[in-house]
């Protein structure tokens, strides 16, 4: 049965603003609750902000599609969501800057509140269930967009489908903004897992990739993978039968699923910036590569393919680690000396600017946040 929600439409004071910067060739530096601040490299212009915009505009559980406006806290549409037992796979970071819980989260500082939707889908990030579920682009099925010519338009819909030409709804997932303003976007969610248990095992680095590799191949339901501090943490969801054969065979300590809550919004010691003063880095790796030494203390997560790292190494030399292994490093904490993402070879560069020019001609859409801009 298809829902209605209170919400609020301010997509006419967002057009004007967009359209009257691109007419004084004005920056604009969009906004949502400002959690992901740290990440990117800074927009000095004049500041949009989304969060007016706000709202779930319908749910339909039955067809497993929720759509909201971009400024709608991701804490109210998982609301909104568990109420109906689903979920969004992906677990698009919170980062509510709140600092309680394990440690405290990145998103502390400028954030002033938890991570809005059109922040999670801008920014592209997903949590701990991602190698196994997807990414946040996999979920988006349809967005409306403010464009840097000034229009209001709807991409996708409410459906996998396939398309011709840009996929803009999939594009804007990870482009921080720099391609259009989000104003909505329809999401595919899924029903929640039967059981969810969780359990913490003593082993060796190496050891633990092992496993992981073995129960890989046994089909376990394996949602969650994250070694740390000597401990591999292993979330297990699905059926009760499956799931109680997994824990079987994996054994280990049970503990709180709410480690992964933890994880996904950077509230564990590990990413407490406030007692390791050092650089974090997050390295984006192909599955199953082996373990390599890092300069520093690594959290491993995403069964291996995601590492993050606390180093005061140079850029340049944990990048060339991270592209020998043949993935990229992104610095979580960027500052003037150190570029924020990994540089893009020439060519994809240049493809970069194209689609720039081709989307945002005036330039004003958080112009220099992803790359120095032509």
């Amino acid at each position: 049965m298809r829902r209605e929600f209170d919400s609020t439409d301010d997509s006419a004071r967002l057009i004007a603003q967009v359209q009257r910067a691109i007419a004084e060739h004005t920056p604009l530096r969009i906004r949502g609750s400002d959690s992901k601040r740290f990440l990117g490299r800074d927009v000095q212009g004049e500041e949009l902000d989304t969060r007016t915009h706000r709202g779930i505009i319908a749910y339909d559980p039955t067809e497993l599609v929720i759509t909201a406006r971009a400024g709608t806290p991701l804490t109210e549409l998982n609301t909104v969501l568990d109420d109906a037992n689903q979920m969004l796979p992906c677990e698009p970071p919170l980062f509510n800057g709140s600092g309680t819980g394990l440690g405290t989260g990145l998103g502390t500082g400028s954030g002033t509140g938890s991570g809005t939707i059109g922040g999670a889908v801008a920014s592209g990030l997903s949590g701990p269930r991602r190698p196994w579920a997807g990414s946040m682009r996999d979920f988006v099925l349809g967005c409306r967009v403010i464009t840097g010519d000034g229009d209001h338009l709807r991409f996708g819909g409410q459906v996998m489908k396939n398309v011709a030409g840009y996929d803009m709804s999939r594009l804007l997932a990870g482009s921080f903004g720099s391609l259009g303003v989000l104003t909505e976007v329809s999401l595919k969610v899924l029903p929640k897992p039967r059981e969810r248990r969780t359990f913490a095992l003593t082993l060796g680095a190496d050891e633990a990739m092992q496993e992981l590799s073995a129960w890989r191949k046994a089909a376990l339901p394996v949602t969650g993978a994250s070694y740390l501090d000597g401990k591999l943490h292993v979330r297990l969801e699905g059926g009760s039968g499956s799931v109680k054969s997994a824990v079987d065979r994996i054994g280990g300590e049970e503990i709180d699923c709410a480690f992964w809550d933890a994880l996904r919004d950077h509230r564990l010691p590990f990413f407490d910036n406030g007692t390791d003063a050092r650089p974090l880095w997050r390295l984006s790796l192909p599955n199953a590569t082996p373990l390599m030494p890092l300069p520093g203390d690594v959290l491993i997560d995403w069964a291996g393919a995601q590492r993050w790292l606390r180093s005061d190494a140079q850029a340049a030399d944990i990048r060339q680690l991270a592209h020998a292994a043949g993935g990229h490093a992104t610095c979580f904490t960027p500052s003037p000396e150190r570029e924020p993402f990994h540089p893009l070879a020439a060519p994809l560069l240049r493809y970069q600017h194209q689609l720039k020019r081709r989307l945002d001609p005036s330039g004003v859409l958080n112009p220099g946040r992803l790359y120095a801009d032509l």
